[in-house]
């Protein structure tokens, strides 16, 4: 208890030329939960019992002190607005948001498609069993079915969302909306479906459960491969500018397309060829499913994830780092 009477000469001093905020955090130093008078209080106890009444008075004679002290200085620093407001004060650089990497591209992408006169459109990231697999040539018990690790729900969630099938999962792919929207509309159709989707697999560096892909549909008469490569020749043009050199297709299976392909194209910095997205020509069961006659329409449809383009053209190792909620990496775009 003998440094009360420090504790007020520092008091003093600190408040000679305090103004505005300067005075709130004396306050609070001083009659703060943890200031130092609580200190203090909580050291009363630890005194003999015949020096705690004089100490006790001493202190609330200090709080109360303290207390005036600091209500007479705001009162006679109230009217000193340049001290609390100095206008030769350079400003603070207000913090502008960041758009998210995968937004950035997932527009440009779609403009791309937009400017060759394809419609942008989206689909259900919960998805039926009939869209997902069976209309695309896989029904039930199909091998191709294993190339895709499914969410299946639960089927109190069909309930929920008063669906008729409660066959239901997070889509895999964004090719269900191959079917649903040639369901609803007339040929010719161009169409580019963005959007995300799932799958039950290990999480690296180059996989995700979750990720965003690009799925395109073109039906229209006598279409053909080389219909495909023109469009798709023109789009990486413009999305990668200089670094592309060139486009290949290499055979491949997906069971909703026939011929299918993987198709690579030439980075020229890097030298080198790059796996970049699926395609083939609308298989015939897809027509047929959707209601289309196999022999009157032709047609073509690829899917590129769009993780992948972002993770190339921003120079991004890890494809979890769109994913981490990190803001240091949002701040780069």
């Amino acid at each position: 208890m003998e440094n009360i009477e420090d504790i007020k000469q520092t008091f003093l001093r600190s408040l000679e030329n305090a103004t505005g905020k300067e005075l709130e955090d004396i306050g609070l130093l001083y009659m703060g939960r943890k200031g130092k008078l609580l200190e203090l209080t909580k050291a009363l106890p630890l005194l003999p019992v015949g020096e705690r009444p004089k100490a006790g008075k001493e202190l609330n004679e200090l709080k109360a002190f303290i207390k005036t002290a600091l209500r007479e200085k705001k009162e006679q620093t109230k009217g000193d607005g340049p001290r609390e407001h100095d206008l030769t004060v350079p400003g603070k650089k207000v913090r502008r948001g960041h758009r998210h990497p995968l937004t950035l591209i997932t527009e440009e992408m779609t403009n791309i498609f937009s400017s060759l006169n394809f419609s942008v459109v989206e689909g259900p990231e919960v998805e039926t069993e009939h869209y997902n697999f069976n209309a695309l040539n896989m029904p039930e018990n199909h091998p191709a079915r294993d190339l895709w690790d499914t969410f299946w729900l639960q089927s109190s969630k069909a309930k929920n969302l008063k669906l008729k099938t409660e066959n239901l999962l997070l889509r895999t792919h964004n090719s269900p909306m191959q079917v649903r929207f040639m369901e609803t509309h007339e040929p010719p159709l161009r169409i580019v479906v963005p959007g995300r989707s799932f799958r039950y697999e290990a999480s690296d560096a180059t996989h995700e459960i979750q990720f965003y892909q690009l799925e395109g549909l073109f039906v229209d008469r006598k279409v053909s491969v080389a219909h495909f490569k023109g469009v798709m020749e023109l789009f990486f043009k413009k999305l990668f500018k200089d670094e592309f050199g060139g486009l290949r297709l290499r055979p491949s299976y997906f069971p909703f397309v026939e011929p299918g392909f993987e198709v690579d194209f030439y980075w020229k910095s890097k030298e080198k060829w790059l796996e970049i997205m699926g395609a083939g020509m609308v298989h015939p069961k897809v027509f047929e499913a959707a209601g289309f006659a196999p022999g009157e329409w032709q047609g073509f449809a690829f899917g590129l994830g769009i993780d992948r383009v972002a993770m190339l053209k921003y120079k991004i190792p890890d494809i979890r780092l769109f994913y981490s909620g990190d803001l240091r990496v949002i701040k780069q775009f």
